[in-house]
């Protein structure tokens, strides 16, 4: 075996101040200890392609953005999107009407009984939050891979008359409804913004007291089979990914087999997509592509909730093991929730308000990167879109791993000690060994250069 290695490793640690900092391994190029823990990576065995990283476009985040100087909404789009510099964000969500992360609530199509969307517009978008997309494309030097989320169908399409506390979209309006997502596409379209990817409706279960609207197994694939496909389709819009579910994990397995289980419905689904929220449940994400294995997996959303949680590491620890395990099953991307909100975790129409990687203090002009954001680098600045996940595995459950070659043959082994304890291990992919020992509390990223 070759001792000799050059890997780059690069550290973020609770304590000492690292953040993604370059440091050299000690003795690089030295036999392991016998009896040392492992880390084991075979790049000759791969599986899914990644579809990237990023997070959400929200009203809140966008109006947030606005806020600050010219410097600071710079440093933010540097830091979220720039492929060199930055994260390199390239698969992020925006909400179609509004959502709780919204000023309030609204819709595209307000006008009751506009089925034929005489009134549609997207007005209220240009205000915000197509200039934050807009000015974000311009330093990712791409269209982003952009998926589009609705909350709740305009009120006077639902059973319960508003957009919050749930409500069913009644059955006389599902082709007006279908209608409105190919019209946002193709209004997205005109102001230089691609749709990637459309999901049926965030969250079909949970009745919220923000916007919300529940669909069940039958009525969300029945709306995707009868109308939102052959609607897309015949605006030639077959190219935007279907996503179903965008829930939490718990029910996805249930969800995917009703829906997969029809096939004329099952055909204009790209894939499931989840969240995190309540119980784990990593073992459904991995239960749904093994029953079908044709079909796409896609993270969602995650933040941790209740308030902005300020200065938290179990924050970000959180963030790596989600995306660690679910990357691990199959996972083809991994969206956050806002891409920055303010020191409260807002704005938030009903005050659900929530951490983000960054939180701003457009008063002081001030940006306060959290843990989350720190972690989540380990994973975007590392491992770019068209990467394969490979086998990848550790023999300590305190060294949570997984590992990425990218088509030019490089690796990205990602490594977590999630513990108070240092960890040290050796490290093996494929032919390069090395010996390290992460400090409490840490995650490296290690790359190596192709064979």
């Amino acid at each position: 075996m070759t001792r000799e290695a050059p890997i780059r490793r690069f550290l973020t640690a609770r304590d000492g101040g690292a953040r993604w900092a370059e440091l050299a391994l000690p003795a690089a190029g030295a036999p392991a200890a016998p009896g040392l823990p492992g880390v084991w990576v075979d790049p000759a065995r791969s599986f899914q392609v990644i579809e990237g990283f990023g997070a959400a476009f929200t009203e809140a985040a966008a109006v947030t953005w606005a806020r600050l100087g010219a410097q600071r909404q710079h440093d933010v789009l540097r830091d979220c999107f720039d492929p060199r510099l930055g994260h390199g964000y390239t698969l992020c969500r925006v909400h179609m009407n509004s959502c709780d992360f919204a000023l309030g609530n609204y819709a595209h199509a307000e006008t009751p009984g506009d089925v034929d969307l005489q009134g549609f517009s997207i007005e209220r978008d240009r205000a915000a939050l197509l200039p934050f997309i807009q000015a974000a494309q311009r330093v990712a030097g791409q269209p982003l891979k952009l998926i589009a989320s609705p909350w709740s169908p305009p009120a006077w399409m639902k059973s319960n008359h508003q957009m919050n506390h749930g409500g069913h979209l009644k059955p006389e309006y599902r082709a007006a409804w279908a209608r409105c997502y190919a019209r946002f596409i193709e209004a997205y379209a005109r102001e230089g913004v691609p749709i990637w990817g459309v999901t049926v409706q965030n969250e079909p279960q949970a009745t919220q007291r923000w916007d919300s609207c529940l669909y069940t197994a039958e009525e969300e694939r029945d709306f995707v089979r009868d109308h939102l496909g052959p609607t897309l389709a015949a605006a030639g819009l077959g190219h935007v990914r279907i996503v179903v579910w965008d829930h939490n994990r718990d029910r996805m397995v249930e969800r995917a087999s009703l829906i997969y289980g029809d096939p004329e419905a099952a055909k204009y689904v790209w894939g499931t997509g989840f969240h995190w929220y309540g119980e784990d449940h990593f073992d459904h994400v991995q239960l749904v592509h093994d029953a079908w294995p044709d079909k796409q997996l896609l993270f969602t959303e995650g933040c941790q909730e209740g308030g902005p949680h300020h200065g938290s590491w179990a924050l970000g620890e959180r963030y790596a093991r989600s995306m660690i395990n679910d990357l691990n099953r199959w996972t083809a991307g991994w969206i956050d929730w806002n891409l920055l909100l303010d020191m409260q975790g807002g704005p938030n129409h009903v005050g659900n308000f929530c951490s983000a990687p960054i939180l701003a203090d457009p008063a002081a002009d001030a940006l306060h990167p959290q843990s989350s954001f720190f972690y989540i680098g380990h994973f975007a600045r590392f491992v770019r879109p068209g990467a394969r996940r490979v086998l990848c595995a550790s023999s300590r459950q305190a060294l949570e791993c997984t590992a990425f070659v990218d088509p030019g043959g490089s690796v990205a082994t990602v490594v977590m000690n999630a513990t108070e304890e240092p960890a040290p291990f050796a490290l093996r992919i494929g032919r390069r060994e090395a010996a390290d020992e992460l400090p409490p509390r840490s995650i490296a990223t290690y790359v190596t250069p192709p064979d």
